[in-house]
């Protein structure tokens, strides 16, 4: 049963997840409570099949894993069939009329020296499952120990809930970093000041590439053009003031091509120290023109001129305007354009950006 000094320990297992290793402070202190030799909790997710071990106190002998692999493969222990919440003693669990039940226990348990146990299965939304156990000897209060596991199903429920929770988050940020990374993409949010209060995992190295934006000394974050510092610095001003306006697209560079995405923040984070006003979106191409053209000669066997062209046409350019940029006649470029669009299998300016994309170089 769970006393009144027991807060500590029911903080100990909702901040399990960021103990290191996992639960540790809270085994630590379950086995402290209960005067057992060991306590452990087993996690194991019905999609990936594999359990996951935490543990604190005596270690198991080191053959106990492949003893009990190759054991229970045969003659598995009912605890998948353990009633959610429920505190079962070790005898409940093994059949000592079976062989390999019987090797197990005067294998493993005895040799340990921890002949009495109890254990409890609580699941949890989503696949989740969880054993809490607790193994010692004689003479305990074993009584006490069920009633003090059984009033701690709940809130492992809620715990667990929680961390399956942050789990999946964590991986959905994770997979969205990664996706972002790839494809150039990050994000920042600026406080009043423009100082930068949170940023994607991997800002930092897009900064350093970009050579158009930086963070200085004070934390702010700052374009390298002053005219377009004077801009940003005037945009959060203004959503800062008014806690509104609209969304403001700002071109950093041209080569290598970097491009900002400045709106308000539509709601504040009240975990942190300085509120964010407003939401930078970065996105850009780390290779130059350069660069690109001459992938676009190894991918496709482009000429170095047509190249130029195609990469032009890429970033949505019309001819006349492409053939502007690269100092040709509208009529040299609409001849290039022809053996480009041969060369790439496009039938148009829209296929060919569409083959452009779709090419390695739109992982680049």
């Amino acid at each position: 049963m769970i006393r009144p000094n027991d807060s500590n320990l029911l903080l100990a297992l909702h901040d399990g997840a960021s103990d290191e290793p996992y639960w540790g402070g809270f085994l630590d202190m379950l086995r402290e409570r209960t005067k057992t030799a060991r306590t452990s909790i087993v996690l194991r997710h019905e999609a990936e099949g594999q359990a996951v071990y935490f543990f604190s106190g005596q270690h198991p002998p080191p053959d106990q894993q492949s003893i009990s692999r190759d054991k229970f493969s045969r003659a598995p222990a009912p605890y998948q069939n353990m009633r959610d919440g429920r505190v079962y003693a070790l005898e409940e669990l093994l059949d000592l009329a079976n062989a390999d039940h019987r090797a197990i226990y005067g294998e493993i348990i005895l040799p340990w020296g921890l002949p009495e146990s109890r254990t409890m299965r609580v699941t949890v939304e989503g696949g989740l499952t969880l054993w809490l156990g607790c193994a010692g000897g004689p003479g305990i209060g074993w009584s006490a120990i069920s009633a003090l596991m059984a009033s701690l199903a709940p809130h492992l429920r809620v715990a667990f809930r929680n961390f399956s929770a942050l789990e999946m988050a964590n991986m959905r940020v994770h997979v969205s970093s990664e996706a972002f990374e790839r494809r150039d993409f990050g994000w920042v949010t600026l406080d009043a000041r423009c100082r930068m209060v949170d940023a994607s995992p991997h800002i930092e190295d897009l900064l350093r590439r970009c050579h158009t934006l930086q963070r200085d000394r004070y934390g702010r974050l700052t374009p390298r053009s002053p005219a377009i510092d004077r801009e940003l610095t005037a945009l959060i001003k203004s959503y800062a003031e008014l806690g509104h306006g609209p969304a403001k697209a700002i071109r950093l560079s041209s080569d290598p091509q970097m491009e900002m995405l400045v709106r308000p923040m539509k709601d504040g984070a009240l975990s942190t120290a300085s509120s964010p006003v407003a939401i930078a979106y970065l996105s850009g191409d780390h290779w130059s023109h350069a660069d690109r053209c001459d992938q676009l000669v190894d991918l496709f066997g482009l000429l170095p001129s047509e190249a130029r062209l195609a990469w032009a046409l890429g970033r949505g350019l019309s001819i006349s305007e492409a053939a502007e940029e690269l100092g040709l006649q509208v009529e040299t470029a609409r001849y290039y354009s022809k053996k480009i669009y041969a060369k790439t299998g496009a039938r148009g300016q829209a296929e060919l950006v569409r083959n452009i994309l779709m090419s390695v170089l739109g992982m680049g």
